[in-house]
């Protein structure tokens, strides 16, 4: 790693400064009165979800495993990307070739990013091309909360994409409680800074949130053997404008409407194989667009919607004496829905249809599999899918049982039609515990990428299909909530090297538990998972899949009082197999967070990520090896005007 570990002690002994001045500010002002209790962080142990049944659901009715990342817990993630904020959650791993806004991937339940969903306010977001989205080039301050769902219950709920789980973003101003203005202003390790603005308005009829914020950073030298292929050892920097909006309306008492928009305009410093173009850089543009229109009777739900998500991504080659012109890839994808709940009496039944088309334009696609001879210009046909959908499904909690049972049709215009369904049911043997299974099958539809990819193509693949059991024990009460989860997945057209000849089989455990003890907070997470190859006559059978650790888990302690809170916690990572079969090391990260309550309007807050300046490498490509910038901090000041 080039970059000089002095420079990381100097951040940590900054990062301790700032927390004993934030203490000793906490110790001076720890007689001011009239401190507004609704902005101090809150522990609410069961929740409510959408995203697991696509209507309002209770935590602790949900058959699968889901977890909430809310408003609260993003305020310990001021100045950085969504994948910061999934890297530190139970049952994520990701891999990242350096710092912010830097090509990463996210592994859950031994799927990567292409087999999990993920979903802006309702609408599908990622690239099509490539199969995963851009959640490192979303900023953390233009999001409300976030809702995990893991496992493949979703794919009979979402359809393609859903094999592994859903992510679902929610746009911030969703929830608007009362007319504010909020002002940010941010900054940290390597030259980070970050400044934001958001002010929202409510009445008793309509709100409105209008958030945009820029985040810049020069970055670090993420290449950890620049010898390899003689990449250009360089800082890589980031910067990002970013916007929300939120606009919600009574029409009357049974109609409203609304809309949500999040966007972000970045440039990202890459490095460059062969060191042939030292300054290369990539402009993305990312972002979701939604609008419906709701109508409510005694017993029904009824929301029509419609949006649009974009994925553009064009790099560029800049100060080049041959100045050449790089890929280019832009991804809309367009969905219209309209679903209905209906009050069975008992449980709830949804059913709905949906009408997705996705269009990619990649023309400039460049071959560069004779570098560094010219590029060829690689076309993509066809460039455009659609898929149109139906889906049923009926949820019931009572008192001493909880069902849920889906059904899913997708007509695909490239693989016709796909069915998937799942089936759930817990029993409730004793007051506050709960027993259940659920048994879902998933599918995926083959990216561009993996159809046109040049040296790699291959039109006649076929969707990758998976069968999934889960088990599961709970326990909870006004305290904690607990959770022990087994699963095992069969799955089948594994698509790999431009063939459908790959099967897997995928087995594991996942642990998490809760607390909340007056003042304190405390919880961990642990997950076991075996993830093997399984393709007949393969160099790789029964070798553990690329990028998933065997052993995972954290720690986390946090105290709270009125005036500060101070969150402590440990992630470890277990070794892990790169897809050169290369070894990763296993590593313990220990991070930090708190906040100051100055005055009822004023919050300081600090995160320190890697305090003990641990030395890891979270990936490798092309026998290059990606590591990380050691210990690290950003600090920020937030005032809200009510």
């Amino acid at each position: 790693m080039t970059f000089l570990r002095s420079t990381s002690t100097t951040y940590l002994r900054l990062s301790i400064l700032s927390a004993l001045g934030l203490l000793a500010v906490n110790t001076a002002i720890a007689a001011t009165p009239e401190i507004n209790d609704s902005e101090l962080p809150q522990v609410e142990l069961d929740k409510i979800v959408v995203t697991a049944t696509r209507t309002p659901t209770k935590t602790s009715n949900v058959i699968a495993q889901t977890r909430v990342i809310d408003k609260e817990d993003l305020q310990r993630y001021q100045g950085q990307t969504v994948t910061d904020i999934l890297k530190n959650q139970p049952g994520i791993n990701i891999t990242q070739s350096g710092g912010m806004g830097t090509a990463s991937n996210f592994y859950m339940r031994g799927f990567d990013s292409k087999q999990v969903l993920v979903l802006i306010d309702g609408i599908r977001y990622g690239s099509i091309s490539l199969g995963s989205p851009s959640l490192n080039l979303l900023s953390a301050d233009q999001i409300d909360r976030i809702e995990i769902l893991y496992g493949a219950s979703g794919s009979s709920i979402y359809g393609s994409d859903a094999m592994g789980g859903v992510i679902q973003i929610f746009t911030k101003g969703n929830s608007v409680k009362q007319s504010n203005v909020s002002t940010t202003v941010g900054y940290g390790s390597n030259n980070h800074y970050q400044v934001g603005v958001t002010g929202q308005l409510k009445n008793d009829t309509s709100s409105l949130s209008l958030g945009v914020s820029r985040n810049e950073t020069d970055g670090f030298n993420a290449i950890a053997n620049p010898s390899t292929y003689d990449y250009n050892a360089d800082d890589d920097g980031f910067e990002s404008t970013n916007a929300s909006l939120a606009l919600q309306h009574r029409l009357s008492d049974s109609l409203s409407a609304g809309l949500s928009a999040l966007y972000s305009d970045s440039t990202t410093d890459i490095d460059s194989a062969g060191n042939v173009f030292p300054n290369s850089y990539s402009d993305q543009k990312n972002g979701s667009a939604n609008a419906f229109l709701q109508y409510k009777t005694p017993l029904t739900v009824s929301k029509l919607s419609y949006g649009q998500s974009i994925d553009k991504s064009t790099s560029h080659d800049a100060n080049s004496i041959n100045y050449q012109e790089g890929s280019q890839f832009d991804t809309t994808q367009e969905q219209a829905r309209l679903e209905t709940s209906i009050n069975a009496q008992p449980g709830t039944v949804i059913m709905g249809a949906e009408w997705l088309s996705q269009k990619l334009d990649a023309s400039d696609v460049l071959d560069f599999s004779g570098f560094p001879a010219p590029a060829i210009q690689t076309a993509y046909d066809p460039d455009d899918r659609t898929v149109k959908s139906a889906f049923i499904g009926y949820q019931l909690s009572e008192s001493y049982y909880d069902l849920q049972a889906n059904y899913r049709v997708d007509d695909n215009s490239q693989y016709g039609n796909e069915s998937t369904y799942n089936l759930g049911a817990a029993i409730h043997p004793l007051a506050g515990m709960r027993i259940g299974a659920n048994y879902a099958t998933g599918f995926r539809a083959p990216t561009f990428n993996d159809l046109y990819w040049p040296g790699f193509s291959n039109p006649n693949l076929k969707p990758e299909r998976t069968e999934n059991t889960e088990v599961f024990v709970e326990y909870t009460n006004d305290a904690q909530t607990s959770r022990l989860t087994g699963y095992y997945t069969d799955a089948e057209d594994l698509i790999a090297n431009a063939t459908n000849i790959n099967e897997a089989k995928i087995k594991g455990l996942s642990l998490t538990s809760d607390w909340s003890m007056n003042a304190f907070i405390f919880g961990l997470g642990y997950d076991y998972l075996d993830a093997k190859d399984k393709t007949s006559n393969s160099v790789n059978y029964d070798q553990q899949l690329a990028y998933r650790p065997k052993n995972s888990g954290l720690i986390y302690i946090g105290y709270q009082q009125p005036m500060f809170d101070v969150r402590l916690e440990a992630k470890h990572t277990d070794d892990r197999y790169t897809a050169e079969n290369n070894e990763l090391d296993n590593y313990t990260l220990l991070n930090l967070s708190g906040a100051v309550y100055i005055n009822p309007n004023l919050r300081a807050n600090l995160r320190v990520d890697n305090i003990t300046d641990e030395y890891y490498t979270i990936a490798s490509q092309f026998g290059n090896e990606y590591a990380t910038e050691g210990t690290s901090y950003f600090t920020s000041l937030t005032y809200n005007w009510f």
